[in-house]
């Protein structure tokens, strides 16, 4: 079995992970939680969306986190923007790349963006024009790739098709997302590996939930798949507002940890990432999903009990 000769890291709590939260996050630690996070040896970082404040009120400060952040060499800045409003405002701020999204399901996408696909793809043209002539990339999400909650699972020729458009407008990369937690290892391997036959070496990304415990299985069929790139959340923070039932990301620390148990490399601190992850309850007021922050990694030795020590003596 071959693996990536390194995986990319790709770090979504403070957009994906927050815009669920029961409460805001203050502006500061926001800042000084994504500055934490430039240091671990993630790849990227999605530090926010431009999305309305009535839409998303935890996301109601993305400029002002956007502008505060310390810029690390070596890692990008990424926000998700809805529309060109909002494209605007991440270019203004200096974002390296803009995350665009539209679902493969049609019902999905009225629920969330108020348009059809279709529609939500005529919009785009006018960010990739304002985009021209920046240093900004342009990557393309399509959520519920691998299942909607609305009208079951997508034709995989329908996931292909739309990732054809987003290359034609000339968008640099994709993102196949797993929003609601619908996806199983096999249908992941056979996606990955048609994504692959039909577009080569585009960078392909692969955004998980766990919500039905699948999500590192479903990392372990990309991998083997030539998949080299994943999003994921500190603690498993995050959810789909638009999406019943769907429950957080896999858990950036849980992830990290699995890759360095099987020897394949992320440039990544691990132990740094379980500790942000460790101060992450204080910050939001309640118990985090993932589980190496509580179980510790697999190395980790104990004390011997102390019958077996008084035996011993």
């Amino acid at each position: 079995m071959t693996f990536p000769a390194r995986v990319h890291i790709q770090e979504v709590v403070t957009r994906d992970g927050l815009q669920i939260e029961p409460r805001f996050l203050p502006t500061a630690d926001k800042i000084a939680l994504i500055d934490a996070l430039s240091q671990t040896g993630v790849s990227k970082i999605e530090v926010t969306s431009f999305v309305s404040p009535k839409a998303v009120p935890n996301l109601a400060d993305a400029r002002e986190v956007a502008l505060g952040i310390a810029r690390r060499p070596g890692v990008t800045y990424v926000a998700l923007v809805p529309n060109l409003r909002g494209a605007e405002a991440a270019l203004a701020a200096h974002m390296d790349e803009l995350n665009l999204v539209l679902s493969v399901s049609e019902t999905h996408n009225l629920a969330n963006m108020r348009m059809t696909p279709e529609q939500s793809l005529e919009g785009f043209r006018a960010i990739v024009a304002a985009a021209s002539g920046t240093p900004a990339r342009l990557n393309g999400s399509l959520a519920t790739a691998f299942g909607c909650p609305f009208e079951g699972v997508q034709a995989q020729d329908r996931v292909l098709a739309l990732a054809e458009r987003y290359l034609e407008l000339g968008l640099h990369s994709v993102t196949l997302a797993d929003t609601t937690g619908m996806a199983n290892p096999r249908q992941v391997a056979g996606l990955v590996a048609a994504f692959r036959a039909r577009f080569g070496e585009v960078p392909l990304t692969l955004h998980f939930h766990n919500t039905r415990g699948m999500g590192l299985a479903n990392v372990l069929a990309a991998l083997e798949e030539g998949a080299d790139r994943f999003d994921a959340s500190l603690g498993g923070l995050g959810g789909c507002p638009f999406a019943p039932g769907a429950t957080g990301n896999i858990s950036t620390e849980d992830l990290v940890h699995m890759l360095d148990e099987m020897g394949v490399p992320t440039g990544v601190d691990l132990a740094r990432l379980i500790e942000l992850a460790r101060g992450l309850p204080a910050l939001l007021g309640h118990d985090i999903p993932g589980q190496v922050a509580k179980a510790g990694r697999s190395g980790d030795l104990h004390p011997l009990p102390a019958s077996l020590r008084r035996a011993a003596g």
